[in-house]
C-alpha cells in the first residue's frame, strides 16, 4: 500500500461521478484501500459502461447513488460535503455525438455546469478533477501532443469537452473552485463495458479475438494512437488530486508511447490466442474525424506530479484478457 496515499485520503470524503465506469470504479477501488468514504454517482444509462461487478469487492464500503449529474436536486445534496471529487460521468462516443448532438451537449457541458454551479453555492473549497480527452485537440500538428497544442475539436464530443473545459476555468478564476483537468489519450483494461466499439477499441478487439472473430483495421493500420491502461491512469488521478503543484492546471495524460494501429491489433490476437486480421476501407463516419497520429507529451504531469505509467501495451493487454477470462459472463 502506498503510505503517501493512505495519509493523504485516509477519511477524506470523496464522490466519483461515472463511478461505476471502468476509470471511477478503478479509482473506488483504489481509494477504499486508502480509506477514503467513497461516494459513486452513475446514472446507469444502458449505453455507458455501468457495471456493479465493477464495485463487488468493495460493495459493503461505499456509498452508491444511481442519479444524474443533470438533476440539479442530486447534486445539491451530494456535493456538500466532499472534499474531492472526480468528474468522470459523460456521453463517450464522438460518432454518437454527430448522430445526437443535444443529448452530447446536454450530458457532457449542461452536466459539468450543474455540478460546478452547485460547487459554487453550496461547496466552493473542494477539489474537481475533469475528464477530458484526447479528441479535443482535433488535426494533430505536431508530435508528441502537449498542453500548448492547439484545440481545434472536430465533433459535438470534443467540441463539449472543451467548452466544459473553459468552464471550469471561468469557475477557477471567477469563484476559486480549485481543478485539476486531464485531456486524457485512448484507455483501455478491466472494468470496461465490453457490448460495442464506441469506447475502447482494445477493449473491443480482445472480445473479438476471444470470441474467434474478424479483427476489422480501417485502412493499412499504420495510424499510431497513445493507449493508456486504466490502472497507470488511476495512478496519475491520485497523484495528481494530493500534489498541490497540480492543482488549477491542465494536463495531457497517456502512455507517452505511440502505437500502430496494427501492432496493437496483432497484440491483441497473439495474446488472446485466436481472431483474424481483415484490412478495410475507412467508414465515412470515421474518416470525417480521424486526427491523425497522436502520441501524448506527458512531461509536465511526470514532473509536477512524480507520475509515471507502469504498464506497455503488451502487458497491459494481457492483464485485460485474464480479467475478461474469468469475469466474461458479466461483461456481455
Amino acid at each position: 500500500m502506498n503510505s503517501d496515499f493512505e495519509n493523504s485520503f485516509s477519511g477524506k470524503q470523496v464522490m466519483i461521478t461515472g463511478g461505476l465506469g471502468m476509470i471511477g470504479s478503478t479509482l473506488a477501488n483504489r481509494l477504499v484501500e486508502y480509506g477514503a468514504r467513497v461516494t459513486i454517482v452513475d446514472s446507469c444509462m444502458e449505453q455507458y459502461g455501468a457495471n456493479f461487478n465493477n464495485v463487488d469487492a468493495i460493495k459493503d464500503l461505499i456509498h452508491v447513488n444511481i442519479t444524474d449529474i443533470r438533476d440539479r436536486n442530486s447534486m445539491k445534496v451530494l456535493v456538500k460535503d466532499k472534499d474531492i471529487i472526480f468528474n468522470l460521468a459523460g456521453q463517450v462516443s464522438h460518432n454518437d455525438s454527430i448522430d445526437d448532438p443535444f443529448l452530447d451537449a446536454d450530458i457532457n457541458y449542461l452536466g459539468h455546469l450543474n455540478i460546478l454551479e452547485n460547487l459554487r453555492k453550496y461547496n466552493p473549497e473542494v477539489l474537481v478533477l475533469y475528464a477530458g480527452s484526447r479528441l479535443q485537440f482535433g488535426r494533430i500538428k505536431n508530435l508528441p501532443v502537449n498542453e500548448e497544442h492547439p484545440l481545434q475539436p472536430k465533433t459535438p464530443y470534443a467540441l463539449n469537452k472543451t467548452a466544459a473545459e473553459k468552464m471550469y476555468l471561468f469557475y477557477n478564476e471567477m469563484y476559486n473552485i480549485k481543478f485539476v483537468i486531464f485531456r486524457i489519450a485512448n484507455p483501455y483494461g478491466p472494468r470496461s463495458q465490453m457490448k460495442h466499439s464506441r469506447y475502447s477499441m482494445v477493449n473491443w478487439f480482445i472480445r473479438q479475438a476471444m470470441e474467434s472473430k474478424v479483427l476489422k483495421i480501417f485502412g493499412d493500420g499504420d495510424q499510431i494512437r497513445d493507449y493508456i491502461y486504466v490502472n497507470d491512469l488511476a495512478d496519475a488521478f491520485l497523484h495528481a488530486s494530493v500534489n498541490r503543484n497540480c492543482y488549477d492546471k491542465i494536463f495531457n495524460v497517456g502512455s507517452g508511447v505511440g502505437t500502430t494501429f496494427r501492432d496493437m491489433v496483432n497484440n491483441v490476437i497473439e495474446i488472446v490466442g485466436s481472431g483474424k486480421i481483415e484490412y478495410v476501407s475507412w467508414p465515412e463516419n470515421y474518416i470525417n474525424v480521424e486526427t491523425g497520429d497522436y502520441i501524448t507529451d506527458i512531461s509536465k504531469l511526470c514532473n509536477l506530479a512524480s507520475w509515471r505509467p507502469k504498464t506497455d501495451i503488451k502487458n497491459g493487454i494481457n492483464l485485460t484478457h485474464q480479467y475478461y477470462s474469468h469475469y466474461q459472463s458479466v461483461y456481455w
